[in-house]
């Protein structure tokens, strides 16, 4: 068997098919995918809720809640407590197949009738402005946060606690404005930092401790700009710089980047590794093309997989579980191209098996689903309808083959103009229109953002957002520059945002954790925030480069073994675009000169 190369129907781009690739799909017995890796991944995040979140009301009850499923979505929304209680039961929106249709024209129809919950938190408590997030508690705008207490702001959040504007955090507490961060304590202003305590505007850190704008270090104690001190001189030179102050931080962050572009930068970010390919990788084995993910082993073309392992799987985004292809934030073992489906108990996959086209069906005994929403604990059921064992194994094999003789056929017009026709057959993931989310309020628009005429064109929903009714009280601009000159009427103003048109509010578990950790007031709100901190992080693309390591463009410590005087020859994917300013290593050079 060897590689194929084929168009996308998407972007028309070229895309490769790689000969371990078509063993995985006969071994699920799925047709080669029609879309490139890179649409692929963007149609299932068009699934995935961002941070914004809508007033709203919800169906029997004059409750209003907040939920990404805007106002005027077509989708029928519960409360997401009478969602998973047993007053209402969804097999009674079962119906027939009908093969004188499409599959996909009766599951959108059975999507429109079906309710989903009007959010995704389970096991939260007090806190209720968050989303898709798991057992956290005193949380307020988090979101895919797992098992996470008394934080604020934040995505990709998991086991910490009390931490406020953070991304991609674990295992760590009482710290400030991190990036891709474990095990960290007391952090503050700092990205890709392991197992440290007492940090301050530093990067790539490891084990150390009371270490003040470094960059690069390993195990040490006392160092301010990469300079060791004592320590007694070390706390005398802290106390010179006042991080209450909102100039003497945004300084301090400059020099710290400036600093950052004078030293090596690994080609790969990552720990405990074996054979992979990708970036943001941690303790994972054989995987290839994949990004922001954990305890993978045997996958491709996954992303942000943090919070359960996966194995021998393709194209999942969020969760997992073993031997899955193409699932948004689902999981079990044999699932196939479906959004929302997990069991009870993400570490038990036994009985979770075999679900297709699947959208909120939850239960550690459901199995043997197609074209089924909502369902829990259910066995043999084909659009919530239930059938026998062998009725079931008769009739699936026939809708499979019918999908693929009558496809779900969309035409869009392209960025030229020209109309183009998408088939979606068995074998894809859902439809782009299928997502009841509107592409510029989901993780899609963070990673591949499109204007709303190009998100359109390409099926996908759009929401305007409007104008934000409330009357600023302050401007950003105007706020007090140190945290000790602000006093409790600041909880009462509205808050221009100093980079956008929203405005924000101050809240007192807020005010209390920058008194407490002496830093200054945000001048931006949580969105444009989060926009700033997402910029440190790399796009989910690939290059090939050769290391920069020839003794002139860094000056290092010694001579490389493997390279004793010119350039280094060795090669690497790296995300690290070549006409990016960072000084990029192989494992080798970085390992000699860094650790």
């Amino acid at each position: 068997m060897t590689a194929e190369t084929r168009k996308c129907q998407s972007c028309k781009y070229q895309f490769t098919i790689e000969p371990a690739d078509f063993v995985f799909y006969e071994k699920l017995r799925v047709p080669p995918p029609t879309f490139c890796p890179t649409c692929r991944f963007q149609r299932r995040m068009s699934f995935r809720s961002g941070r914004r979140l809508h007033k709203r009301k919800v169906e029997f009850s004059n409750k209003e809640v907040f939920s990404p499923f805007p106002i005027n979505s077509p989708f029928r929304v519960f409360d997401e407590k009478y969602w998973w209680s047993d007053a209402w039961d969804p097999m009674d929106y079962g119906r027939e197949y009908d093969f004188s249709r499409s599959f996909f024209e009766q599951f959108c129809e059975l999507q429109l009738a079906v309710p989903m919950p009007h959010r995704r938190v389970l096991s939260g408590i007090h806190s209720d402005y968050s989303e898709n997030a798991v057992s956290i508690k005193n949380c307020y705008l988090c979101f895919n946060a797992g098992f996470t207490e008394d934080s604020l702001y934040s995505e990709s959040i998991n086991r910490c606690k009390e931490c406020v504007d953070t991304l991609k955090v674990e295992e760590c507490e009482l710290s400030y404005e991190l990036f891709n961060c474990q095990k960290c304590f007391r952090t503050l202003f700092s990205s890709h930092c392991l197992e440290c305590v007492d940090l301050a505007f530093s990067i790539d850190l490891v084990g150390c401790q009371n270490c003040f704008g470094c960059v690069s270090l390993r195990n040490k104690k006392y160092y301010i700009f990469n300079q060791p001190y004592s320590r007694e001189e070390y706390f005398e030179r802290i106390r010179e710089y006042n991080l209450g102050s909102a100039r003497v931080v945004s300084e301090l962050q400059k020099k710290v980047a400036e600093l950052a572009l004078r030293m090596p930068v690994k080609f790969f970010r990552g720990q405990h590794n074996v054979s992979v390919r990708g970036d943001y990788l941690d303790r994972c084995k054989n995987t290839k093309d994949s990004f922001y993910c954990c305890d993978l082993e045997n996958c491709s073309y996954c992303q942000l997989i943090l919070f359960a392992k996966s194995s021998d799987c393709m194209d999942i985004s969020v969760a997992g579980g073993q031997l899955c292809y193409e699932l948004q934030e689902a999981g079990g073992y044999e699932a196939k191209f479906s959004w929302v489906c997990i069991p009870s108990n993400t570490l038990e996959l036994a009985g979770f098996v075999s679900l297709q086209y699947c959208m909120y069906c939850f239960g550690a005994s459901s199995s043997n689903l197609f074209g089924c929403i909502g369902l829990r604990n259910k066995q043999y059921c084909i659009l919530n309808k239930q059938y026998s064992k062998e009725e079931y194994e008769e009739l699936v094999p026939k809708i499979i083959d019918h999908m693929n003789k009558m496809p779900y056929v969309v035409e869009k017009r392209d960025e030229k103009g020209e109309m183009k026709k998408i088939e979606y057959r068995y074998g894809e993931f859902f439809p782009s229109e299928f997502s009841p989310l509107p592409y510029n309020e989901t993780w899609a628009q963070d990673y591949y953002p499109l204007t709303k005429e190009k998100a359109e064109a390409n099926g996908f929903l759009w929401n305007e957002v409007a104008q934000s009714s409330y009357q600023s009280t302050k401007n950003s601009e105007t706020l007090p520059d140190d945290i000790k000159e602000i006093d409790d009427s600041i909880l009462e103003d509205i808050i221009q945002c100093a980079q956008c048109s929203s405005a924000f509010k101050i809240i007192p578990q807020e005010l209390q954790f920058y008194r407490r950790m002496n830093l200054p007031l945000p001048k931006l709100c949580f969105n444009c925030r989060h926009r700033e901190r997402a910029k440190g992080r790399n796009p989910l693309k690939l290059w090939h480069r050769q290391c920069m390591c020839d003794y002139n463009v860094f000056k290092n410590s010694a001579n490389h073994p493997h390279h004793k005087e010119g350039r280094c020859p060795n090669e690497f994917e790296t995300s690290y675009a070549p006409d990016r300013p960072e000084i990029v290593y192989c494992e080798s050079c970085y390992q000699s000169e860094v650790i």
